[in-house]
């Protein structure tokens, strides 16, 4: 089973769309909006509860196997706190596209572009929120391990042998809530790269990797 509740959590995400889009299609709030508004709001609402389920009975991937002499030092999962403010950002927007397009006479612009716009980012906050909860990076004293799994299971690793590049970055976003992301790639043809996104303390993660290169 997949880390957290994002079954819960996908099912209150949803009711809100479930409610304005069955309210729309029972009773047009005015003669220019036509009752098929609603339905593109309730199968946006069922496809976040379905999928939400979906992710929450989704086995997390197990531990790797350890080499001889290996163990492991530190277990990582992505934050959530950069998906779940993107996505309430993207809420308020998609309140906000409601409220000129029901509740005002402005051009239709204006709830379109905010409609679009919260569209974008409460789909990738809850997206990030779903995948992570089924990412986890291992670093062990041999190498550095991400697994997940989605529809399939994902497996990178790459053995500090062979580690050529340990960087940090972040963006605005995720300074702002206090997150960062390490990229730790190896050299030669065929380079293969790992990201830890969204940890906490990236800094101090990213010079524990260092210090086993």
């Amino acid at each position: 089973m997949a880390r957290g509740i994002p079954a819960l959590w996908s099912a209150l995400l949803s009711v809100p769309f479930l409610v304005v889009g069955g309210y729309v299609y029972a009773n047009p709030p005015a003669d220019s909006v036509p009752a098929s508004v609603g339905i593109p709001f309730v199968g946006f609402g069922v496809f976040v509860l379905v999928f939400g389920v979906y992710i929450h009975f989704v086995a997390a991937p197990s531990p790797p196997r350890m080499r001889e002499n290996e163990e492991v030092i530190d277990t990582r999962n992505p934050a959530q706190r950069a998906a779940i403010a993107k996505a309430l950002v993207g809420f308020v927007f998609l309140v906000a596209a409601g409220y000129l397009l029901f509740f005002t006479f402005q051009p239709y612009v204006y709830p379109t572009v905010a409609l679009a716009l919260g569209l974008y980012l409460f789909s990738t906050g809850l997206f990030t929120y779903w995948t992570n909860t089924l990412t986890t990076y291992y670093v062990t004293n041999q190498r550095i391990i991400k697994e997940y799994r989605f529809i399939s299971l994902t497996k990178q690793e790459i053995p500090f042998t062979k580690v050529r590049g340990v960087e940090e970055n972040k963006s605005i976003w995720e300074a702002f809530v206090g997150l960062g992301n390490v990229r730790v790639a190896s050299g030669g043809g065929g380079a293969l790269e790992i990201t830890v996104t969204n940890v906490y303390g990236a800094g101090k993660f990213a010079d524990e990797i260092r210090n086993l290169v």
